[in-house]
């Protein structure tokens, strides 16, 4: 793995100021997977942003979490798509509804996207049905043009879901990824384009067919030994743990000190990328909570404080303003009143 890094300012040392990374755009502010949430994300200032990449049935790559389409669409008030509901056994799990493998991109760009979690966050409702669900291209083109008007380069982490569900229907995304992202000239070293998945196999594919960088997602579940991240590191150029993998809670739900897998990544040449930091109380340590309403916003700035103090070098966040406030308080303590915080991209660069 290889980090470039630009200093910004005048300052006689060099200091990693790890990226915050909006997921699924800025989605503590607008439904999740919309151009207006990435956009909203890149003028808050955000390093990268996250989108999660599944195929509709005639092969395009589009930015949704779930292949099931009720939650976060308008599909479930549409009677001429009524007879696509069905279930759909993905991963193991049963489930019912609407798929994005059942639709045609043009079927799914009728469609009117809307928030994920209306009781969580009312505000987000307000721009319920103002966009539909967009491309892999769509997304990359709104990228390039956002990082052209301001002058900066914002980068793109794909996380590629169920791959081994659209192999076994005959649609792998990587055929359409690497093809997208060769038409939009970022299939090299530099493109600020990362490549993640919780599945190994997918992840082993791209890494014998592309130099951009690699990261082994982890859930929270997973307990990565010090063999398993020797065999992450064969193909990866990172990871991306479960926050609590790194701030471990205890039986009350609190944080305390860090466990080691940030310094063991790291002695291994992997960067650390946590997910997913978000303001409200529900999604916080029991420590961090403000109050007892489940939807009030907590003390996000400490746990990510907390994760800088253990040495992430991305934290991947709802809330990327308040994230970034956390990140640049972290700098100036760090460097004192004199220096500027450097900005870092990643990019791989295996053997």
């Amino acid at each position: 793995m290889t980090v470039t890094r630009e200093v910004v300012g005048k300052t006689s040392s060099l200091v990693l100021t790890p990226a915050v990374v909006a997921h699924r755009g800025a989605s503590g502010h607008r439904p999740e997977h919309t151009l207006d949430a990435y956009r909203t994300a890149i003028r808050m200032g955000v390093d990268d942003i996250e989108l999660d990449l599944v195929s509709t049935r005639d092969g395009v790559l589009v930015a949704r979490h779930d292949l099931e389409l009720s939650t976060t669409t308008d599909v479930a008030a549409r009677a001429d798509l009524a007879h696509l509901r069905r279930t759909v056994t993905v991963d193991g799990v049963a489930q019912r509804g609407w798929f994005v493998q059942d639709l045609t991109l043009a079927e799914l760009k009728t469609l009117a996207a809307r928030e994920r979690m209306p009781g969580t966050r009312p505000g987000n409702t307000a721009y319920d049905g103002a966009e539909g669900v967009p491309t892999l291209t769509e997304v990359l083109a709104m990228v390039g043009a956002e990082s052209a008007r301001r002058g900066r380069a914002v980068g793109v982490l794909l996380e590629l879901k169920h791959a081994a569900h659209h192999d076994a229907i005959g649609l792998p995304l990587d055929v359409p990824l690497l093809r997208d992202l060769a038409r939009h000239g970022l299939d090299h070293p530099w493109a600020r384009v990362t490549l993640m998945s919780f599945e190994t196999e997918i992840l082993r594919r791209l890494a014998g067919r592309t130099r951009l960088p690699v990261v082994q997602l982890l859930d929270a579940c997973d307990r990565p030994t010090s063999d398993d991240l020797d065999r992450i590191d064969d193909y990866a150029d990172g990871i991306g743990p479960h926050t609590s993998l790194v701030l471990p809670r205890d039986g009350g739900g609190a944080i305390g000190e860090p466990s080691s897998l940030v310094r063991d990544a790291h002695r291994r040449g992997l960067t650390v990328h946590v997910w997913t930091v978000r303001g409200e109380n529900r999604f916080l340590p029991s420590n961090l909570r403000h109050g007892h309403a489940p939807d009030a916003l907590g003390d996000m700035a400490a746990e990510v404080r907390a994760l800088l103090a253990a040495g992430v070098d991305g934290v991947i966040t709802d809330h990327p303003e308040a994230a970034l406030a956390a990140v640049r308080a972290h700098a100036r303590a760090s460097l004192g009143p004199w220096h500027h915080p450097a900005r870092a991209t990643y990019a791989g660069s295996r053997p």
